[in-house]
């Protein structure tokens, strides 16, 4: 794959990653996986796979069955993988994971992408003790390390001036919605379809594939997503005709991207986009919010707006902001936008209500400010980084050599592995949605295959589909990774 190496050393040195991906090559090979017939595991393996669940994992299969009783769907997250069967874990640290069978793991999904530094990173955690054992988890009043998180936060990331902590990502997108609306007088917000900026009743418009507006919007009214547009990804000149268009209907209040692309970066964008959306939101008094949910800190320190040199004007964070803590997530930018969600009984008249019982409670502060503070020590992104480009140049050999249509390709330590392309595809044409629906569940079924595969095998990844690096790991575990890796895609 052709690649090119970003503007200066800075880059290399700085960030984990040490060269943006030829975007128009990475998307031609995902459109050509996509007119080409699935490539499953073929049928007779599936039943090798799957007796290893019957043979290896009966506890997680009895925890899983107790679950499907007082748990809708027998899970509560939508990262838990769960074909043929959720598997329970019982222990989680550095590169790997032990469910309660006592079956060892390689760890790619890493919380999400959230522990960067690894898996109940040891340093973290005994800073974390020692605050529970002087205060407890929450207070409801204010915390030094608030402070020194909001600090490092603002140190490092190079738009934020003030910082807001909130309970998730999810939470800091509805705030920064609301905040640049109040900012702007204007209500129109514009996504680019296919995005996940979480799952409010506004960011479910256009998710996860392009096009399909509002269908996963049950129990949703109306009007909650009236004022929201999607653009489809890449498409400046789309874009701009929907602002100009806008112009006339009061005006949008902001774009809200990821800056990889959408899906953390599995429909990449080109080196170039996100400082040509830079100018066009200027050029129409508009406001840029990034989603550095998934690339803050690891990217580097200074999240992806540092890597592309772009400012935002509200930056939302989560997941790496707490080292894998809960309750992590926070908007920031400049000051005279920031002082609009100022808290307590004072503030502007403008004051944007946020809230939250358990955001910014000691334990995620000190964990936060701890973990930021590893990945300064560590240089954790960049090591993750390195070890995202050896897995994904070990994934590429093998797919090739093997002659297979599937497609690798990563943004440091975010490793997309395509095999399905289901999270490819888009709804452009709504006279094909029903066959589009077909044709997904299909690619959905093979995507699941694989899925049980890889943890047959002893890998854990996020749908099957993607991979999180990480700081714990080594050159040995990705070697190990891969002849796995490899194991699994002889199946197909």
């Amino acid at each position: 794959m052709t690649t090119v190496a970003p503007a200066t050393d800075k880059f290399v040195s700085e960030f984990s990653i040490s060269r943006w991906c030829d975007t128009a090559d990475v998307l031609a090979r995902l459109d050509a996986l996509l007119k080409q017939p699935i490539r499953p595991i073929r049928a007779e393996n599936m039943p090798q796979v799957l007796s290893y669940f019957d043979s290896h994992c009966r506890q997680s299969k009895l925890v899983s069955t107790a679950a499907e009783h007082v748990i809708p769907g027998g899970v509560q997250h939508n990262l838990a993988f769960n074909y043929p069967h959720p598997l329970a874990i019982g222990a989680a640290d550095g590169a790997h994971m032990r469910d309660v069978d006592g079956n060892r793991y390689i760890d790619f999904l890493q919380a999400g992408g959230a522990t960067l530094l690894g898996a109940n990173y040891r340093p973290v955690r005994e800073r974390v003790q020692a605050v529970l054992e002087e205060c407890g988890p929450v207070t409801g009043l204010l915390h030094e390390y608030e402070v020194k998180l909001a600090e490092l936060v603002c140190r490092h990331v190079p738009s934020v001036e003030m910082f807001r902590m909130l309970g998730s990502g999810t939470e800091a997108v509805m705030a920064a919605i609301r905040l640049a609306r109040a900012h702007t007088g204007r209500k129109w917000i514009i996504k680019m379809g296919g995005g996940y900026h979480g799952w409010s009743d506004q960011m479910v418009y256009g998710i996860r594939v392009p096009g399909t507006g509002r269908m996963d919007a049950a129990g949703i009214p109306r009007s909650s997503t009236a004022r929201i547009q999607e653009s489809f990804p890449h498409d400046l000149h789309a874009l701009r005709r929907r602002l100009q268009l806008n112009r006339l209907r009061g005006g949008t209040a902001a774009v809200i991207v990821e800056p990889f692309g959408p899906e953390s970066g599995t429909r990449p964008v080109t080196a170039e986009f996100n400082g040509e959306l830079r100018a066009l939101c200027d050029e129409f008094g508009v406001l840029l919010i990034f989603d550095e949910v998934v690339t803050g800190f690891r990217t580097g320190l200074a999240g992806a707006q540092g890597y592309f040199d772009v400012r935002p004007d509200l930056t939302v964070f989560g997941k790496c902001l707490t080292g894998g803590y809960p309750m992590s997530g926070g908007v920031g930018g400049p000051r005279d936008i920031m002082m609009n969600l100022a808290g307590g009984l004072g503030g502007s008249q403008k004051k944007v209500l946020v809230g939250g019982t358990l955001s910014a409670n000691p334990l995620s502060c000190v964990a936060g400010y701890y973990s930021i503070l590893e990945m300064e020590k560590t240089q954790a992104a960049q090591h993750a980084g390195r070890a995202g480009d050896r897995l994904c140049a070990g994934l590429t050999e093998i797919i090739d050599r093997l002659g297979l249509p599937y497609v690798a390709y990563n943004q440091g330590s975010i490793v997309h592995l395509q095999t399905s392309g289901v999270m490819l595809m888009d709804a452009r044409n709504p006279f094909k949605l029903m066959k589009l629906v077909q044709e997904a569940e299909a690619r959905k079924r093979s995507m699941e295959e694989f899925g049980a595969a890889y943890c047959a095998h002893g890998l854990i990844t996020l749908a099957g589909s993607r991979l999180y690096t990480s700081l714990a790991d080594t050159d040995e575990v990705i070697d190990e990774a891969l002849n796995r890796f490899e194991d699994v895609l002889k199946l197909a």
